[in-house]
């Protein structure tokens, strides 16, 4: 019981600094709205911001972190604090490397197609890889900023990642304040300056971070020997197949923004207008307890602790869904008035609002589903068993790609974005479902009695032998498919 409430106290501390970035997000986007509105210029800039954004999932809060988390933890729980540093700074080390290489050559070529291309290309795709120039450096910030994250969460220090997002709402706030007093730039010009601003916030977002880090007794430095060590090598297969599912949903957005493009001029700045509005019960409840319980699950694996890692989820399980269902159906019901209140006025106009709160009411429906796999999701993570999150992701990918297809193909222009939003929906109601499924199995090769085992220490040194004995039992019918 000290654990679990332990948990939801960490839970309510994350919230609570999440639900003030949000605030801040909420401000932002109401800002946004009314200076570059709902048109071409914010269609661009989401597909732009999506490109450092998968990078972000992959390299930074998604697959390398679900990873490195369970490991890092584990060093820690055995007591090997200097071999938990020698890890994460092999691993920063290694992750910097790619991103560097990537984000220069990714900025070289674009610079080189826009100056050079041999056809004449359409305004809005031209706006939307100059800002793709612009926003390739800040996915090496974002996920740099989220590994130290991820340090600091393993460490049971929640609040400085919690913060970490307000700080990029601050800059970004202040550089929409700045633009109201431009009013004679043209929009393209606003979401430029917005994107430079974002750039910036990435840069302190990380500086922040690796200080924290470093006042933790992690100070963040790049190593060259023992980049693929045992443990590194470890991180590095788990990242390997958790950024196939990654990937493979992070391909999914992408075809759903090229989906949305084709529904309709306006629908990828609709939906994303709607995701953020979404985004808010979800970063503030869901997002939390995603981030508590990865190391929290993996500390009880790491004690071969599964009953209470059960437990743990059931709790979580029942908590999340309390919280979420008056979410749901306050967001399904007043979506309207949500988008009237928040995102209406300038050139935000009322044609606007109705193809928002729709997209946003199928969205409310599937807000449960969407909280339960943040629960769902680390507890196999936890187990370094990244296959079932990995084959999860590529049903439930391929079941979107489907129904987004048909929406496009057979709905009307105006409800087609409807369409993609609901796909979305019901494929976290699968993905839950298979999740569960996945779960029972597991159970059902799992005895219902499990002990945690004591890492090796001073005290238990005599029946080591004894207890390595235990421990290769125990540890062999955790084992996945």
């Amino acid at each position: 019981m000290k654990s679990l409430n332990g948990t939801f106290g960490h839970v309510f501390t994350v919230g609570s600094f999440t639900a003030l970035s949000r605030v801040l997000g909420l401000v932002r986007e109401m800002m946004q709205s009314r200076l570059i509105g709902a048109g071409v210029e914010q269609s661009a800039f989401t597909l732009a911001f999506a490109v450092p954004n998968m990078a972000r999932k992959l390299f930074g809060e998604g697959a390398l972190t679900a990873a490195f988390v369970p490991v890092f933890k584990g060093e820690l729980e055995r007591g090997e604090v200097e071999a938990a540093k020698r890890l994460a700074r092999s691993v920063m080390t290694m992750v910097l490397l790619i991103l560097g290489s990537a984000a220069g050559l990714a900025v070289l070529s674009v610079s080189a197609f826009l100056n050079f291309s041999p056809c004449e290309l359409s305004p809005r795709a031209a706006l939307t890889l100059k800002l793709v120039r612009i926003l390739l450096p800040y996915m090496i910030f974002i996920c740099g900023a989220a590994f130290g994250m991820g340090v600091l969460n393993a460490l049971g220090r929640f609040v400085e990642g919690a913060f970490m997002p307000a700080m990029l709402n601050l800059v970004w706030i202040s550089a929409l304040g700045a633009l109201c007093f431009l009013p004679g730039l043209s929009i393209s010009a606003r979401i430029t300056a917005v994107c430079w601003a974002i750039l910036a916030g990435g840069a302190a977002q990380m500086a922040f971070l690796f200080r924290c880090m470093a006042r933790r007794g992690f100070p963040p430095r790049f190593v060259f020997r023992g980049l693929l060590d045992g443990k590194a090598c470890l991180v590095w297969r788990n990242t390997m197949l958790a950024a196939v599912g990654a990937g493979a949903v992070q391909i999914n957005y992408m075809l759903d923004q090229v989906l949305a493009q084709c529904a309709a001029p306006w629908a990828a700045g609709v939906i994303g207008y709607a995701e953020r509005l979404i985004d808010l019960p979800l970063g503030v409840v869901a997002v939390a307890f995603g981030t508590v319980l990865l190391p929290t699950f993996s500390g009880h694996f790491a004690r071969n602790d599964y009953a209470g890692a059960r437990a743990e989820l059931r709790k979580s399980a029942f908590q999340i869904t309390a919280l979420m269902i008056p979410a749901s159906a306050v967001t399904y019901f007043c979506a309207p008035w949500i988008v009237w209140l928040i995102y209406e006025g300038h050139a935000f106009d009322a044609e606007a609002t109705v193809r928002v709160s729709r997209a946003l009411s199928v969205y409310g429906l599937g807000l449960c589903f969407f909280s339960l796999q943040k629960c769902l999701i680390p507890f196999f993570q936890a187990r370094n068993d990244m296959k079932t999150p990995l084959k999860v992701s590529v049903q439930t990918v391929a079941l979107n790609a489907v129904l987004n297809v048909l929406a496009v193909v057979t709905l009307p222009q105006e409800w087609r974005h409807v369409g993609l939003a609901a796909s979305t929906s019901i494929c976290a109601l699968a993905g839950c479902g298979l999740f569960l499924a996945a779960m029972r199995r597991m159970e059902e090769k799992t005895p219902p009695a499990r002990a945690a085992v004591p890492a090796p220490g001073p005290e238990n040194r005599p029946v080591d032998g004894c207890l390595r004995r235990c421990r290769f039992d125990v540890t062999a019918s955790h084992e996945t498919d």
